[in-house]
């Protein structure tokens, strides 16, 4: 073997050696790119929500029931009410004006954001709860009332790449202020087959506050 062979088998074994070394530094690099963007992402979420932080909270877990806890929501669901309350397809008083100005982009970042929170859960009410996961479970046959389950799952996870929101931990004021506006019309942005209005034209106010009560108690891990 001459001192070339030699040379490059030197070399060789030099370079191979040094493979475990460099792959975990390749590999800390990645990750230290990919903190940087989740950092980044977060700083500019948190500038786009600003403004939402008096009725949703810091990471969207609002302080009353007189607002929606949106951590945790679908970000499929977030962003078509986003998009339909700045356009007027869904008429909100408490947010009019708040959403001028935001690109679509932008209000799918925040859409995502809210989504990657995590959610808040409550305590159902005793007296209700057994009424309310009866019809959540299992709709009121005598009424023709399908149960919430196909739509919203057994978890109250919802379906998001469907646009069927998350319910399990919601404010029951909340989840009872938008049941009745479906039931009266006043909301009407549930597509064109009505599913919603659909749904609550016939429950009374008891049956309306019991799923309320139930899903603001429902854990998804349950």
């Amino acid at each position: 073997m001459n001192w070339k062979t030699t040379k490059r088998i030197a070399a060789l074994c030099l370079w191979a050696f040094a493979l475990p070394c460099l792959a975990p530094a390749s590999a800390q690099a990645q990750a230290s790119a990919a903190m940087q963007t989740d950092a980044a992402t977060d700083a500019r979420a948190k500038e786009l929500t600003a403004s939402c932080i008096a009725c949703h909270g810091q990471t969207g877990k609002s302080p009353t029931g007189a607002f929606p806890n949106l951590a945790g929501q679908t970000k499929e669901y977030l962003l078509k009410q986003l998009l339909e309350i700045q356009s007027g397809a869904r008429p909100m008083p408490a947010m009019a004006n708040m959403l001028d100005g935001f690109t679509e982009a932008e209000l799918a970042a925040m859409a995502a954001w809210y989504a990657s929170q995590e959610r808040a859960y409550g305590a159902a009410k005793p007296e209700l709860a057994a009424l309310g996961e009866a019809i959540y479970l299992s709709g009121i046959k005598r009424k023709r009332i399908m149960a919430c389950t196909g739509c919203h799952s057994p978890t109250g996870s919802g379906n998001g790449p469907a646009g069927f929101p998350a319910l399990a931990g919601q404010w029951p004021e909340y989840t009872e202020m938008q049941l009745r506006a479906f039931r009266s019309g006043e909301r009407q942005n549930d597509g064109d087959g009505k599913m919603m209005q659909g749904v609550a034209y016939d429950m009374n106010d008891r049956e309306i506050a019991a799923v309320a009560a139930y899903l603001y108690g429902l854990r998804e891990a349950e």
